[in-house]
């Protein structure tokens, strides 16, 4: 199937009656079926083209989850012409109008919500010609046009010209352009990320290979659906098995919207959810909590099932085999009186989660498993639109990226290019038709990613015995001594935060340097509830320890002295007057930390960092600085 409107049309005959969009109204969840989402993407796409909208024109979209952002985007691409998605965490308005430029859009599709946004800056571009809104507004603007008002043009249009509707959506091949997907921007201006009508449904068709999923199947589409992983295996994959997809409940801001999450799970009830670390971590704290409350005795047997569930599951691969299958009635008896009511919480359908976005901590893997919601985690970028490997139910093992997929090469190789055996550590490379077709008006970036049909990710792993993919980071996130020895520091940044109660966010720094130091935030939260138990104990000096504390469990003697090597553990550490977040630009709009950006700002307190003051953790910067944690 070389084109998404291929692949939507067999879709819709082959699936008529099947609910592809469900959205909140009301009180409960109402299903759209492939038959009546068709007919909805033929008429916005007829008012597209009655509007002007000619093949291979740019459209930006700009919403929040929910059935008019697939229709919009089918719309678009029925058209001929490409969609330009953009995250709505965009919110400085030079982000926003250098990609409608760049990209040259003639249209935005935006929500009501997001309109303001676009109303202060659009009289600037000079590209840009309409506002279609989706929500009705009191704006008079003679710019914006109106959603439903666009769908019944659209209607009225194909009355008269159903054929030239039909010989434009039948002239779409695989070739055409579908999307250009802007990275963050971090480091510089945003690349633009060409993908292809046949880049999305090879990979629809790679993902497959790893995954299937019934034609009942539902998923709650929690992550931002501008991203690839999102549109890809939730928007693309979902309708290739005529399975269905929800959009979030939108609160009235965004905190809102998170919390409806739990509570739209458990009335959706779906069988899999998209997921990246931090959210699959926010979902263990609620777990964690709500055992907490129940009581020591029912938080004792928790934690013995757990122990019992990890030995049994061992590394998934390996999971109930030799000694293990002694294990197997007692980990039945835990699932059935306790784990089995926590995935109640889930909806009771829930059958996995489908991990993306970041290095997966194994300690989270496990703990997933062993509540009998296995997260597989995969390995993609947007790239290569974007998976490229993942666990699955066939074939599973923590702590690494799953198996290719189906249709993709990959080879890992030195910094000259050559192939290396398996088993050794380069740079993860890959060649398949899912691999973008370049960066939009950027020859330069698209002759360092794309040489000779070899897409060279920048990412660091190694194929093991086992034939697992296992990715180690970003080689330009990597720890490099002074003897050029390298080192990726997301394991161990992520373990200080996973099992540190006072330790927030931190992170590790060398840049050929003697030794490793670390930015960190504490847990305010954390602090505030030592102090109360121990009201003696507030001083900062003291507090400056407790955290040390945490740090020396991974060093020579500690619980954890085996996890890492030591020259990657830090040997100074600086307290930071804030955290990072989206809105300092310290995170980026999938949650991972903009190293480059941090480096930058706090440059001058990485260099006191290797000074002999900073050795001691209770050095001036860090008393005044932990001050404010203790407020």
């Amino acid at each position: 199937m070389e084109s998404i409107i291929e692949l939507f049309e067999t879709s819709v005959k082959n699936y008529p009656d099947n609910n592809y969009l469900w959205q909140k109204k009301g009180p409960r969840f109402e299903g759209s079926s492939y038959t009546q989402v068709h007919e909805q993407v033929h008429a916005l796409g007829a008012g597209l083209m009655q509007m002007g909208i000619q093949p291979g024109d740019r459209i930006t979209l700009l919403s929040e989850g929910r059935n008019e952002w697939v229709i919009s985007e089918l719309g678009i691409l029925y058209n001929g012409a490409i969609n330009v998605p953009l995250s709505i965490k965009l919110n400085e308005p030079d982000e926003i109008a250098f990609r409608i430029q760049h990209s040259g859009s003639r249209a935005i599709i935006t929500s009501g919500r997001q309109l303001q946004k676009i109303l202060n800056l659009a009289k600037g571009i000079e590209c840009l010609e309409t506002i279609i809104c989706l929500d009705r507004t009191e704006h008079q603007d003679p710019q914006i046009r109106y959603y439903e008002d666009l769908l019944q043009a659209g209607r009225n249009y194909l009355q008269n010209h159903a054929k030239d509707f039909r010989n434009r959506f039948e002239a779409v091949r695989g070739d055409n352009y579908a999307n250009i997907c802007y990275t963050s921007g971090t480091t510089a201006d945003p690349k633009g990320i060409i993908l292809s009508h046949r880049n999305y449904t090879a990979n629809v068709e790679q993902a497959g290979s790893l995954h299937t999923l019934p034609g009942h199947y539902k998923t709650l589409l929690i992550l931002p659906w501008d991203h690839s992983f999102a549109h890809t295996c939730g928007i693309y994959a979902v309708m290739k098995f005529g399975a269905s997809l929800a959009s979030v409940d939108s609160g009235s801001s965004p905190m809102d919207t998170l919390k409806n999450i739990p509570k739209n799970i458990k009335e959706l009830q779906p069988h899999f959810i998209l997921s990246v670390p931090a959210l699959a971590k926010n979902f263990r704290k609620n777990i964690e909590k709500a055992i907490t409350d129940k009581g020591a005795v029912t938080r004792r047997l928790f934690y013995t099932a757990l122990k019992v569930a990890y030995a049994y599951n061992g590394n998934g691969l390996n999971q109930g085999k030799g000694y293990r299958m002694l294990l197997a009635p007692l980990n039945q008896l835990f699932d059935l009186i306790l784990f089995r009511k926590i995935r109640e919480g889930f909806g009771g359908n829930l059958k996995f989660f489908v991990g993306g976005g970041a290095l997966l901590d194994i300690e989270l893997q496990r703990f997933f498993y062993a509540i009998g919601i296995p997260m597989y985690q995969g390995y993609g970028l947007t790239e290569s639109a974007p998976v490229i490997s993942s666990n699955s139910e066939v074939k599973a093992k923590m702590g690494s990226s799953g198996i290719v997929a189906q249709g993709i090469e990959l080879k890992i190789c030195d910094d000259n290019g050559l192939e290396l055996p398996q088993g050794q550590k380069g740079e993860i490379i890959i060649r398949g038709e899912n691999v973008m077709k370049g960066y939009w008006k950027n020859e330069s970036a698209t002759k360092e990613a794309l040489r000779e049909q070899w897409l060279y990710t920048g990412d660091m792993g190694f194929v093991d015995r086992d034939g697992f993919l296992q990715v180690l980071g970003r080689f330009k996130s990597l720890l490099i001594a002074d003897d050029g020895e390298k080192f990726s520091p997301e394991g161990i940044e992520e373990a200080l935060t996973d099992q540190s109660h006072y330790i927030d966010q931190c992170m590790l720094y060398n840049n050929q340097r003697a030794y490793t130091v670390c930015l960190l935030v504490p847990n305010r939260e954390a602090i505030r509830r030592y102090i109360a138990k121990h009201p003696g104990q507030a001083d900062p000096a003291h507090i400056l320890h407790r955290i040390e504390q945490e740090l020396l469990k991974y060093r020579t003697g500690g619980p954890y002295d085996t996890m890492f090597p030591q020259r990657w553990l830090p040997a100074a550490v600086a307290i930071l007057p804030e955290a990072f977040a989206e809105e300092n630009h310290f995170i980026n709009s999938t949650l991972k930390m903009v190293r480059p950006k941090i480096t930058e700002h706090y440059q001058e307190l990485l260099n006191f960092l290797y000074t002999p003051e900073a050795k001691k953790i209770d050095h001036p910067v860090n008393l005044q600085a932990i001050v404010h944690y203790m407020e």
